[in-house]
């Protein structure tokens, strides 16, 4: 997939008025990365490919409804494309303050009204999520450990990974019940997306 595919897709999906948006908000980010380290320098020229259809694809696996949680939000992604795509509640938790300073300028100037951010550490927030997804932050293993509070037995975990998804689902299944599977990324051929439903401890 290359820029003029993802636009189109992202347009297909979600419309023009969603993709003008989306637009306003690599802009955003586009100035922000030369301030402050959000994403890798060699993707700025493929930021629709790499990261807006990549965060936007998580849509199609989660549910409508109720509040996304977002762990280590960062750049916005996916917190922030998920917000301009989607009408529910969503929360981005980022411990870092530089990057919750620019979340928040993106949420304001793209009237996110729907969108809470929280300068914290996972484990120090609190109340049940429908979704929780996290891009780049830690092993699936230590993802579920330290964000397992905010889980209920209907939450939906979507989190992107890379070539070794399934062995961190093997790993993760020695300490966790729960149905987990995997699958493939549209936007890179060894990234994968682990899927996984009635998470609990064993």
């Amino acid at each position: 997939m290359n820029e003029e595919q993802a636009r189109d897709w992202v347009r297909h999906r979600f419309g023009v008025s969603r993709e003008t948006r989306l637009e306003v908000f690599v802009s955003l980010l586009r100035d922000e990365a030369a301030r402050q380290n959000l994403i890798a320098p060699s993707t700025l020229d493929q930021i629709w490919t790499r990261h807006i259809v990549d965060s936007a694809q998580l849509l199609s696996i989660a549910p409508e409804e109720g509040l996304w949680l977002d762990i280590g939000s960062g750049a916005g992604l996916p917190g922030i494309v998920i917000a301009l795509l989607r009408d529910a509640p969503i929360e981005m938790v980022e411990p870092r303050k530089l990057r919750t300073d620019f979340l928040a300028r993106a949420t304001s100037e793209l009237e996110l009204d729907h969108a809470v951010i929280h300068t914290a550490k996972i484990e120090r927030t609190t109340g049940p999520a429908s979704v929780i997804s996290a891009r780049a932050v830690a092993s699936l293993e230590m993802l579920l450990r330290i964000a397992s509070n905010r889980s209920t037995s209907s939450t939906v975990w979507v989190l992107p990974k890379g070539r070794n998804a399934q062995s961190e689902v093997e790993e993760a299944r020695r300490n966790w019940h729960g149905s987990f599977h995997v699958e493939p990324s549209i936007t890179a051929s060894d990234s994968l997306i682990v899927v996984a439903r009635e998470v609990r401890p064993r």
